[in-house]
């Protein structure tokens, strides 16, 4: 997996590059996931990883999935990825981008897992609780995960705070053991 993210890394910090300096980086960011989801549908990785599909066909299929809106900078980054035989690293360099975005804007993703649904309300005062810890702005990513049986596990970064029912029986079942 690191030689994926070593491939993305300069593609990802070009676009941004480019991106911040034109102060266009929340216009770049949907482009790239677009471009990212359809480079990881198995239909489209089929096509990339076809060798006897040429340039011209990729670049047109992927101008077609994305639409005629799709800025000339964006062609050219798509010829680019093309030419180096790069499309499917498109995944990791959004993540890679969304990363560099998010630091210059002082943002941190927090991926929060709960075994129930969670209101509107419940996301808000834990953004809130979260800012207040991190000292930065918090975007939630919030999924349901009935493993964890009840509570809410949360990952900002490499701090995970595991306040699950699932995760306080795993710290009680290792305290017994030793």
């Amino acid at each position: 997996m690191a030689e994926v993210a070593t491939l993305a890394r300069p593609y990802a910090e070009a676009v941004f590059g480019l991106a911040d300096k034109s102060n266009s980086l929340a216009l770049w960011a949907p482009v790239l996931a677009d471009m990212a989801r359809f480079a990881a549908n198995p239909e489209v990785q089929a096509c990339i990883d076809n060798p006897n599909l040429g340039s011209k066909p990729l670049y047109t299929l992927f101008t077609s999935l994305c639409g005629d809106d799709l800025s000339a900078e964006a062609r050219n980054f798509l010829r680019v990825l093309i030419a180096n035989d790069r499309l499917a690293l498109l995944p990791e360099i959004h993540a890679q981008f969304l990363e560099l975005k998010n630091a210059r804007e002082g943002v941190v993703q927090a991926d929060i897992r709960t075994a129930f649904t969670l209101t509107n309300a419940q996301v808000s005062s834990l953004v809130a609780d979260l800012e207040r810890r991190f000292k930065r702005r918090v975007h939630p990513r919030v999924t349901q995960d009935k493993e964890l049986i009840g509570g809410v596990r949360i990952a900002v970064g490499d701090e995970v705070i595991d306040s699950s029912v699932r995760g306080r029986l795993e710290e009680m079942a290792a305290a017994l053991k030793t």
